[in-house]
């Protein structure tokens, strides 16, 4: 088409002849100091798709797409080309103008929308304004990848989700959610609390999961990434689970829940007037909430339902997600967690069975399962004698079988150990078990069943969620001021915040539990030209993972100086002066000997006397989308390709690996890896340090066996060393052919919990 007969359809109503040299201007500014893009190129991209009456939106659109699609691993700079528009174009849309407004007119217009938290124009003067004024950089939004600013479009920033009208840009975000997480501290230290907070996140070194990131500065006051959710067998508290799922999922939550305790079909009821109709029933009950509400548009409901191995249903539960079957006996749109412990390990070693029970008819080794391994070894053994008790005994290779097959074809069947998560958790598991995980596998934290909405007696554990962006760390003493101020702004959120359900905020307020993570561990391996398969990485991440954790634990130490001990804290390992490095599985040591590098002595003695603010600090999350807004590698994941195609509700983004020009070549990727063992072995390093749980993942490329076929062998290898190693948990099973594949943002919380 002859560009100079095209008429652009104007907002005003009016339209006047498409401008050449405007788009030329434009798309020069998007490119300056950009290398291997080509202008021209994408304006010859852009004007095959121009027609007449095109609009002034369709033409921005245009522009930024035709750049999008020439992102690839040779021209890795079209992603920032294609950011800068989108930029340009999202500043237009919000303002009228590309230059923002300022900082205090914008927050006073907003709160009179009702769009913003009343507070921020309430607690702030005029002055506080004007300081923040000057150390806001709004040039930082030039800095995101294309792939960023999509996501910061879809999900994070404020806007009408009816209409698509767009109300901020990113450094408003960033800046306002450092005013409203540190509101309540003495004016004469928050201002330099905001800046140092503001300068840390907006440079990406340190990254915020979603419920924060599209949720602080507003009027709806609920952060918690992840909630776990205890269930009793009653109907009164089979209700109360499904109300406060409801209550949780519309806050955007992502939620874990423990139906481990229901007890199996065809158990007596009433004094043996019916018999039990089972666990599936309820479960679909559980399904039907969590399912129930859209999230405000910004995900979808979710949920992982925990029971053990030895459930006398679990043959009939462990297939709940497969495509076999009917309606009547599945519930597809749930994640499982299923328990093990050592004795199940051993049970298989050892060629024996397993003996399944319904927990209502042995309640005394359910809790056993948890807080006491021994107690739980020798009432198995009792109950396994006794003719009074109903029971069914299988094959321990039979039951892990089918376990690995259906977390083979799913993907989605994960693995919690319960004794390392009590052993080597945070809490003292005969004050305070951890009997479930969360939605993406990386919480441990104690929990109570409700027996209505309003039970004050329960505990519903939330955990508040961010990471540490190790790529854009150059020395790891970096991580101290970078740990004070994290653990300060969400040990803040934690007060900030709303609480839907009485038992989640008794939870909140008596353990104030964080979970801190990491972002572009795979490029940081890569910057240091070490590898995931080899075990070149081991000392890097043991000395990386001390530090984190180690800073982290200094810094919730000095705030219980300041504030005071969180309230249960004496349920803590660490009030006993017990901490992760002295309890965690010694087996590690034949794969790590990598020396301790800091003063663990000094800190265990000042947290035995001044305790911690938070019970927990550590957790590492997948982190999928948060990791795009930094564009860095996602979680402790290895990439699966140096330009990674994101799929959201969005559309399809490509993301490319950070530097790749200078370390094209030292990215191992995940199918590069022959097989899981080094992962395996990094993540035990981890696990050493963290607290909490980690998201792991297994992977699996059929072609590199004979047949095409993973062997059963394998999988339980691979099981067997992600136990002895200490690993608490584990997350997806992902096939090359595709189970577990589709890892989007509505799947997990998360970000974070997919942060």
């Amino acid at each position: 088409m002859n560009t100079s007969t095209i008429a652009v359809a104007k907002r005003g109503g009016h339209s006047e002849p498409l401008n050449l040299d405007k788009i030329h201007k434009v798309l020069n500014w998007a490119a300056e100091g950009l290398d291997s893009v080509s202008v021209s190129q994408v304006e010859l991209k852009a004007q095959l798709q121009f027609h007449d009456g095109i609009s002034t939106s369709d033409i921005h659109e245009t522009l930024i797409k035709a750049a999008a699609d020439l992102i690839d691993q040779d021209t890795p700079d079209y992603q920032y080309l294609a950011a800068r528009l989108a930029i340009f174009h999202l500043r237009k849309r919000a303002y009228g103008q590309f230059e923002p407004p300022r900082l205090r007119d914008h927050v006073e217009m907003m709160v009179e929308a009702g769009r913003y938290d009343s507070h921020l124009f309430t607690d702030y003067s005029e002055a506080d304004y004007e300081a923040m004024e000057g150390f806001l950089r709004h040039e930082r939004d030039l800095n995101f990848s294309y792939a960023a600013v999509k996501q910061l479009e879809g999900k994070y920033l404020v806007q009408n989700r009816v209409s698509g009208e767009i109300y901020e840009s990113p450094q408003f975000l960033y800046i306002l959610i450092a005013a409203s997480l540190f509101s309540n501290y003495p004016r004469e230290t928050r201002l330099d609390f905001i800046q140092r907070f503001y300068e840390a996140v907006s440079t990406f070194k340190l990254s915020l999961p979603t419920p924060v990131m599209s949720g602080v500065r507003t009027p709806t006051r609920q952060f918690s990434s992840c909630v776990l959710i205890e269930s009793d067998d009653s109907l009164d508290s089979i209700n109360a689970t499904s109300a406060a799922i409801v209550r949780y999922v519309s806050q955007r939550a992502g939620i874990g829940v423990n139906a481990g305790r229901i007890r199996a079909i065809g158990s007596p009821i009433r004094g043996g007037a019916a018999f039990h109709t089972g666990c599936i029933p309820f479960y679909k009950h559980f399904q039907s909430a969590v399912k129930c509400c859209s999230q405000g548009g910004v995900r979808g409901g979710a949920a992982t339902l925990f029971y053990p191995l030895w459930h006398l249903e679990v043959e009939s539960l462990m297939v709940l997600k497969n495509n076999r079957g009917t309606e009547d006996n599945r519930v597809r749109q749930l994640d499982y967690g299923v328990q093990l412990n050592r004795l199940m390990y051993t049970r298989l070693i050892k060629n024996q069975h397993i003996t399944l029970f319904s927990p209502s008819d042995v309640p005394d080794l359910y809790d056993a399962f948890f807080d006491d391994q021994e107690r739980f070894e020798q009432l198995y053994a009792e109950y396994e004698q006794r003719d009074d008790i109903r029971k069914q005994q299988i094959p321990a290779v039979e039951l892990f079988s089918i376990l690995l097959q259906e977390r083979a074809s799913t993907g989605r069947i994960y693995i919690q150990n319960v004794d390392h998560c009590n052993t080597h958790g945070a809490f003292d598991p005969k004050q305070a078990p951890v009997r479930q995980s969360n939605l993406c596998m990386e919480i441990t934290l104690p929990t109570k069943p409700l027996n209505d909405i309003n039970d004050e007696n329960g505990e519903i554990a939330l955990c508040t969620l961010a990471a540490f962006n190790l790529g854009a760390i150059d020395n790891l003493d970096e991580l101290e001021p970078l740990a004070e101020l994290i653990v300060r702004a969400l040990d803040s959120l934690l007060d900030y915040q709303d609480y839907p359900v009485k038992a989640a905020e008794i939870g909140s307020m008596k353990r104030r539990t964080l979970g801190i993570g990491v972002i572009n561990y795979a490029y940081y391996l890569a910057k240091h030209g070490v590898r995931y398969s080899d075990n070149s990485a081991v000392d890097l991440t043991h000395q990386a993972f001390e530090a984190m954790q180690y800073y982290l634990l200094k810094a919730s130490n000095e705030l219980a100086r300041e504030f005071g001990a969180c309230p249960g804290f004496n349920e803590t390992q660490y009030a006993s002066g017990q901490l992760p490095i002295d309890h965690y599985k010694k087996d590690l040591d034949k794969i790590c000997t990598t020396e301790l590098q800091l003063d663990w002595d000094s800190l265990r003695e000042s947290i035995q006397r001044d305790g911690l603010r938070n019970s927990t600090l550590t957790a590492l999350m997948p982190s999928e989308t948060s990791s795009q807004i930094a564009n860095a590698t996602n979680g402790i994941e290895p990439p699966r390709s140096l330009v990674s195609v994101k799929t959201s509700k969005d559309g399809v983004l490509k993301q490319v690996v950070p530097n790749i020009t200078e370390l094209k070549d030292q990215y191992e990727l995940l199918w590069q890896q022959a097989d899981n063992t080094g992962y395996l072995n990094l993540v035990g390093v981890m696990q050493k340090f963290v607290d909490q749980a980690i998201s792991a993942n297994t992977h699996y490329d059929p072609t590199r066996f004979e047949g095409g076929k993973v062997p059963m062998q394998q999988l339980i290898s691979d099981l067997l060393t992600a136990y002895k190693l200490g690993v608490k948990t584990l997350y997806y099973h992902n096939t090359r052919d595709g189970a577990g594949e589709d890892m989007n943002e509505d799947d997990c919380a998360s970000g974070a919990c997919k942060i």
